[in-house]
């Protein structure tokens, strides 16, 4: 099965990190991405602790969690940067969170239609390449979150210009049998 790559974020702005984050720079993660804006019932109540919760539980050696608050309505609520660094104090959210871009006619926010989402809460799960391996409109459950990353956790990562047949499939091979190799 063949996925696409993630294209870069489109961003006017960062909170919660002392530089702009790109895609490219988090290669070799399992990059969990959570779009919200702080007036969606659904954001405030289930999205935004679910990512709380993955920052929180996995390593971030393994898996980078990402905020991006794309605001497609209630501009003059929502749209200020310091409104939503007062909501990010508020609600404890400590993961970086970028603003998505606006757009040039004040309609969908660029990495918004850029990913063509639906509307938010939406999910978007990377695996190791930086490839889309989820991209949900909506509310996931926790469990299913948790087996997801976890799986592309335990899918092999070779970094780019290597492949399989640079690698010895036998070792740590021995006559009792062939063991998984750690990611």
């Amino acid at each position: 099965m063949t996925f696409k790559v993630a294209p870069e974020l489109r961003t006017s702005d960062w909170l919660n990190t002392h530089h702009p984050i790109t895609l490219a720079e988090l290669r070799g993660k399992v990059v969990f991405i959570e779009v919200f804006q702080m007036l969606c019932p659904g954001c405030v109540s289930h999205g935004l602790p679910q990512a709380q919760k993955v920052a929180q539980t996995f390593s971030r050696d393994d898996v980078v969690v990402l905020g991006l608050h794309t605001v497609f309505e209630h501009h003059a609520a929502q749209g200020t940067r310091e409104a939503l660094a007062a909501f990010l104090h508020e609600y404890k959210l400590t993961f970086p969170v970028a603003i998505d871009a606006p757009s040039k006619n004040k309609a969908i926010p660029q990495t918004m239609e850029l990913y063509q989402m639906r509307g938010t809460p939406t999910t978007i799960i990377l695996d190791r390449h930086g490839q889309i391996r989820k991209h949900k409109f909506g509310r996931e459950e926790d469990m299913i979150i948790g087996a997801e990353v976890m799986a592309l956790l335990r899918e092999p990562y070779l970094p780019e210009g290597q492949s399989l047949a640079d690698s010895d499939p036998a070792k740590g091979c021995t006559d009792e049998g062939c063991p998984v190799p750690n990611p």
